[in-house]
């Protein structure tokens, strides 16, 4: 009788425990216009609702216990979940990464992410001053720096074991990352085109693991560092093969991973060469469809290949009808005619900025012919008036147009944009001519 009743008690508070995959966030989100917040992870995107005071709460299920982000419109921080967390989560949205703050299980956990995130970014302090230090101080820096957080790391009581045992390789992982990013950054930012570092400096790890599920779902650097590998070897000896040879390279690296993660990350940013312009798409598309085991990547590329197959040369253009820099508004259709060269661009894009040049020449070498070049910013609406200035500001020519919804906007989703600058060629009957336009330079 005895144990019958300690088996019922078990089942009874069994009943009231959450399943092992399933999570609970809850919390409040203050001074916010917010009407959502949005959680980010490794294929995985949830949305959950404010209340008109700020707070939410919200159970749902997660596949894999590691790194995740919250962000607000303007707010985003690191997160980690793990299966059967209950979190609860506080902020000021006009203050986040001071006030952020988390009580629960997984809090810890959270709190030390916020803490390591303050303390690296006053170390780092200003990228050009940090890239531009000679090899030496910037060696020296970067161990100062793996100190501090492992002094961090070390005081912090963690609950999760798997979190300390995970975090303390993230942080190793970091320590490689800006050894792997400094020839590249400091040749951009200390403005030495042929810069090489010394036979002295560190070497990146090549015993490291490229191929471990693990650590790329709970380590951003982990991430950066494969992908920054991955694409060193894609990229060797390259510079004559053609699109389609540079796409079977990829390919055939991607099908010797192993883990599922990473190979349908890399796929995805894959995904990206399948766009109006590249003969190829198709073929590349079915190739990435048999790898893939993201059924919403695949859903989503799908969705984009049946878009773009209609962007071939002759077929009708999208059409955009976007609020003019010099008043009013300004429509394909008051352009036809002529032939329409489009920049898409933003202000905050710096391949779009250096272009700018480039096109002034373009635009002067044409001028007086049947042509008009119509850029189109797809600032946010809040950058409306760094718009402005900058167009005042370069003298930019042409019609300088302000799209209504910046990636979301009309124009930009029927011609399947996802990176910029985007150029484009319409005729004068206002049809395609490539929809994936050669760029000034």
């Amino acid at each position: 009788m005895k144990n019958t009743l300690y088996l019922l008690i078990i089942l009874v508070l069994s009943s009231f425990t959450l399943p092992p995959e399933t999570i609970t966030l809850s919390g409040k989100i203050n001074n916010t216009e917010e009407k959502k917040i949005k959680i980010k992870g490794e294929s995985f995107n949830k949305e959950i609702t404010l209340k008109p005071d700020g707070s939410f709460s919200e159970t749902f299920p997660i596949s894999y216990s590691g790194s995740y982000t919250l962000s607000t419109k303007n707010n985003r921080a690191a997160l980690y979940l793990a299966k059967g967390t209950k979190l609860n989560i506080t902020a000021d949205d006009a203050n986040f990464n001071t006030s952020l703050a988390f009580s629960g299980n997984g809090s810890v956990e959270n709190q030390y992410l916020v803490k390591k995130g303050q303390l690296v970014n006053t170390m780092l302090g200003n990228p050009q001053t940090f890239y531009s230090q000679d090899e030496t101080t910037y060696v020296n820096k970067n161990k100062e720096l793996k100190n501090a957080v492992l002094e961090l790391y070390n005081s912090t009581k963690f609950a999760d074991a798997g979190f300390k045992k995970s975090e303390q390789k993230s942080i190793d992982y970091f320590e490689q990352l800006l050894l792997l990013n400094y020839p590249a950054y400091h040749a951009h930012y200390a403005k030495k085109e042929n810069f090489k570092p010394s036979e002295s400096f560190p070497k990146f790890d090549t015993t490291l693991d490229m191929d471990n599920d693990t650590d790329f779902l709970f380590s951003n650097p982990y991430k950066q560092l494969i992908a920054a590998r991955f694409n060193q070897k894609v990229s060797e000896n390259s510079a004559n093969m053609t699109e389609k040879e540079l796409s079977d390279r990829i390919l055939t690296e991607i099908k010797k991973i192993k883990s599922p993660n990473i190979k349908n990350s890399f796929l995805q940013n894959l995904g990206y060469q399948i766009r109006a312009g590249n003969t190829e798409s198709e073929t590349l598309y079915k190739e990435i469809m048999a790898l893939s085991t993201d059924t919403k990547f695949k859903e989503d590329l799908t969705e984009k290949f049946n878009k773009i197959k209609g962007l071939i040369p002759g077929k009708p253009s999208p059409k955009f009808n976007y609020e003019n820099y010099k008043g009013g508004q300004t429509s394909l259709d008051n352009l036809k005619g002529k032939f329409v060269y489009i920049d898409v661009w933003a202000t905050w894009c710096g391949p779009c900025r250096q272009e700018i040049p480039h096109l002034q020449k373009v635009e002067e070498q044409y001028h007086g012919k049947n042509i008009e070049f119509v850029s189109i910013s797809i600032d946010t609406k809040k950058d409306y008036d760094k718009w402005k200035k900058l167009v005042d500001e370069k003298k930019l020519g042409g019609i300088q147009l302000f799209a209504d919804n910046d990636w979301s906007s009309q124009f930009i989703k029927e011609y399947g944009i996802e990176s910029i600058p985007r150029f484009i060629l319409v005729d004068p009957n206002e049809n395609i001519v490539t929809a994936d336009a050669p760029r000034p330079s």
